[in-house]
């Protein structure tokens, strides 16, 4: 059966570098970066690495109580995202029930936040007298996706992609298929992440947080630099409305750019750490699912987050499949990885990189590390003509993922 070509229609970001996508785009286009000290992360014993990139300015009493109390920050995180993402793309309010609409949103873990301060308080007596009714809808492990669809009303497919690092691009993936297939007319898809501790204490048990930067968090994280020394954790969330382009050239929506080829793969060789090949594999089988081959990929948004086993085993694929053809970069120099929510967060980025035909460089890449040559850095923004987009994300357990973006031509 032939497929239904599938458009991105709306974008909704929650960041610590802004809490739209116009105000994440003018942070990035400028340099900023969203990492800073976090004094609370002192008070954890053993842990050595004191950054973060939190998100500031998110009131969560706009959200109807009903809603609310049911949410963690995540699913505040989510919601919000979702909201906006409809808003810029006009969907019309009375089709969210219409069966038509699904939400495709992933995270982690259910909330790390909520589960402490339950245990926290559990263990005092051993007692559930004081535990809250709304509790269980916080940490299950599609919290956010089944709060987006019941605080929106939304009536359509659910799905909650749980995959650490690749999880939102995952979602965006099944959502493009389950379109492409006929299956959905539009799917709001994503993910969501809340800061907590744990996390940052997860990568640096294993050694790969970033530790050396503690008093200059603007210098961390460092993709592909010599100096490198691991991941700073954030939070947010990334939520794109996908529909099929007759749907959206019937509503006269803008289409902000079509999504063209994805790819997932498992990486059966490490639990741990990433294999080239099959790296290379994913983003081979993207390719070959948008019909394109490398030569006509234009930009690479990597998922290097500034540990040394993922970022050289990344631009050893890249080297293979593009040489040094294709500008490469990473956006967690500015953002600090946003664990689920970073590949729609970085996809929604190369949608404005597209829309505005300037790439954003990696931050703090200094140095480029010699594992790391070979392929085309991008040390500073640069103005050129983009079409089509290659987006990586590589997850701890296995999991390997790949989006392509094309620009939208009117036809």
């Amino acid at each position: 059966m032939p497929l239904a070509p599938v458009v991105v229609t709306g974008i909704g970001i929650i960041s610590s570098l802004g809490n739209d996508f116009p105000q994440l785009m003018e942070a990035l286009l400028a340099g900023r970066s969203g990492v800073c000290e976090v004094p609370s992360l002192d008070q954890v014993g053993g842990l050595r690495s004191r950054l973060a990139a939190i998100v500031n300015g998110v009131d969560p009493k706009q959200i109807p109580r009903k809603f609310r109390r049911s949410m963690s920050n995540m699913s505040v995180f989510a919601y919000l995202a979702g909201k906006q993402a409809l808003e810029m793309a006009g969907y019309p309010d009375d089709r969210l029930d219409s069966g038509e609409l699904g939400v495709f949103i992933g995270s982690t873990l259910g909330s790390t936040a909520t589960s402490e301060s339950f245990f926290k308080d559990y263990f005092r007596d051993h007692s559930l007298e004081r535990m809250k009714t709304g509790l269980f809808f916080q940490l299950m492990g599609h919290s956010c996706a089944a709060n987006v669809a019941q605080s929106l009303g939304i009536t359509g497919r659910v799905m909650a992609p749980s995959a650490a690092c690749a999880t939102s691009c995952q979602a965006v993936g099944y959502a493009y298929e389950q379109i492409a297939l006929g299956r959905q007319e539009a799917i709001l898809c994503g993910g969501a992440d809340e800061f907590h501790p744990l996390t940052v204490a997860t990568f640096d048990i294993m050694h790969a947080a970033s530790t050396g930067f503690n008093r200059q968090p603007n210098a961390a994280p460092r993709p592909f630099d010599s100096r490198r020394d691991g991941v700073v954790c954030g939070e947010g969330s990334g939520i794109l409305l996908l529909e099929s382009k007759v749907s959206a050239r019937q509503r006269g929506a803008r289409i902000l750019a079509e999504v063209v080829g994805f790819a997932t793969n498992s990486d059966t060789s490490s639990i741990a750490n990433p294999d080239v090949g099959a790296l290379v594999t994913c983003m081979h089988l993207a390719l070959k699912d948008a019909g394109l081959a490398a030569e006509e990929v234009d930009y690479v948004n990597a998922h290097a987050t500034g540990t040394e086993q993922g970022d050289i085993a990344e631009a050893e694929a890249i080297r293979q499949l593009f040489a040094d053809r294709v500008p490469v970069s990473s956006l967690k120099g500015h953002l600090g990885h946003t664990m689920a929510a970073s590949g729609a967060i970085e996809l929604a980025v190369s949608i404005g990189m597209l829309e505005r035909q300037q790439l954003i460089a990696t931050r703090n890449l200094e140095q480029i590390d010699e594992r790391c040559a070979g392929i085309a850095h991008l040390q500073q923004n640069r103005a050129q003509q983009v079409k089509i987009i290659l987006k990586n994300n590589f997850a701890m357990g296995g999991i390997n993922c790949t989006v392509i973006l094309r620009s939208y031509l009117h036809d």
